[in-house]
């Protein structure tokens, strides 16, 4: 699997009282779904949390809004990894709906020790699973 997909339709939370997409809503919405990219790859967020110690801070993140999403729009949120290097994870998104293209992002995530709150290197069974649903295409890459 080289992308991730969520199907979400935009909430009256999520708007602005002119009932178009509040940005922070999507920023949590983003949250989300990479949470639930996590669980579908098989290091659901408790376990890496509570158990291993690990997190997954988001330390850069960049987006563009190329059109509105109104209150009601079903939208799909799709993710796909464009590099895994030894402690980050880089990930590249678009948001879709009726229409087209809404918004991109492009995030980098960090593993870090929930201890000691340092980046560390990604546990060999992560790094192996990420690396398994890496996008092949120009600009991917893994940092060994």
């Amino acid at each position: 699997m080289t992308q991730f997909s969520f199907d979400r339709e935009l909430r009256f939370g999520d708007c602005d009282p002119s009932g178009i997409a509040y940005f922070p809503s999507y920023l949590n919405i983003l949250n989300g779904v990479v949470e639930e990219f996590w669980a579908t790859i098989g290091f659901p967020w408790p376990e890496l949390i509570t158990v291993r110690k690990i997190g997954t801070p988001t330390v850069h993140l960049t987006c563009d809004f190329s059109r509105p999403s109104k209150f009601g729009d079903l939208l799909t949120f799709s993710l796909h990894i464009s590099k895994v290097g030894r402690a980050s994870l880089h990930l590249a998104h678009v948001v879709s709906g009726a229409g087209g293209t809404r918004w991109k992002a492009r995030q980098i995530l960090a593993a870090t020790s929930l201890v000691d709150h340092h980046a560390v290197s990604w546990p060999d069974d992560v790094r192996t699973a990420l690396v398994a649903r890496l996008h092949v295409g120009e600009g991917t890459e893994v940092v060994s």
